[in-house]
């Protein structure tokens, strides 16, 4: 089934976007409208068939977005507990979104994790040797992880999407719960882990651009390289608050004050490096986008 080649879908860009509630889903309706793009947020249920393809007769898109899933809440420790309804969202909804689109000739731009690996012999910590798109998830210690590979393994046969490996997402808004940054200002204790993370003020306008593109497959959607959560707090500590604080503890410790292992892991960022040459590393992503306009302190630099 073939797609319009970069940049040639002759109709003006209409999409319809599904996470309307959700941090990301939310940022790409604002992104669209200060682009000038025409969006709808889907009405529809993602594990219902016919409502999908409601939405799509009636807004007659040129592509969709899928920014719609369950993460739990507070964390995925909720996932945990709610297996069906994990599968119901997670894996049935987006699998009949990406077959509603395969049967109307839509891209669809699918948000997901690149929270499917965890570090190990051939991809040691600091090593700079990430996961690369092809590669087999190795991480299955949440239940929330193991629905996201899951679909990610059934995805790769859909020639329509373009999957998006999401990390630790990040954005300038400080005051946002969901915010990566914010989470870990406000535990009592952080472990301390270089890791991929993806710096939404960058990265969401280059997904939208991406659907331009009509790009699919698989996509390491991570700013390139790695930071740890004290490097973080240390830029957070400079910028914003210069009497804030924090402790580490180990995984071990963490381990009892969680109920599903977390993942950590470098994801290989080459793919989204040779598409976009202007992806900024990830500390140079975070200084530009995040702290510098949220800066407070006289002194940083």
């Amino acid at each position: 089934m073939g797609f319009p080649a970069n940049g040639s879908s002759e109709k003006p860009l209409k999409f319809l976007i599904y996470g309307r509630t959700g941090w990301i889903g939310g940022l790409l309706g604002k992104l669209c409208e200060s682009k000038g793009i025409d969006y709808v947020y889907g009405s529809g249920r993602l594990e219902n068939r016919i409502s999908l393809e409601s939405d799509i007769a009636s807004v007659n898109p040129t592509h969709v977005f899928n920014a719609a899933g369950v993460t739990g809440r507070p964390n995925v420790d909720w996932c945990e507990s709610h297996k069906a309804e994990t599968i119901r969202t997670n894996v049935v909804g987006t699998l009949t979104l990406a077959d509603v689109c395969r049967e109307k000739g839509l891209i669809l731009i699918n948000y997901a994790t690149g929270c499917i690996f965890e570090y190990d012999e051939a991809h040691p910590i600091g090593s700079g040797i990430g996961f690369k798109e092809e590669d087999t998830p190795n991480f299955t210690g949440s239940f929330y992880s193991k629905t996201k590979a899951m679909v990610e393994e059934l995805l790769k046969n859909y020639d329509n999407v373009c999957t998006l490996r999401v990390r630790m997402p990040i954005s300038s808004d400080l005051t946002n719960p969901r915010n990566f940054i914010t989470k870990i200002a406000r535990y009592d204790k952080v472990v301390n882990i270089p890791n991929s993370m993806t710096i939404l003020d960058e990265l969401l306008p280059i997904s939208i651009e991406m659907g331009k593109r009509n790009l699919t497959g698989i996509w390491n959607f991570t700013n390139p390289g790695v930071v740890s959560h004290n490097e973080i707090l240390e830029m957070y500590r400079n910028y914003i608050d210069p009497s804030f604080t924090w402790k580490n503890f180990n995984l071990e410790e963490q381990a009892k004050v969680i109920i599903a292992p977390r993942s950590n892991n470098e994801l290989d960022a080459n793919k989204l490096k040779m598409e976009f040459p202007e992806l900024l590393s990830i500390k140079e992503s975070l200084i530009k986008y995040v702290f510098e306009p949220n800066k407070k302190t006289a002194g940083a630099s």
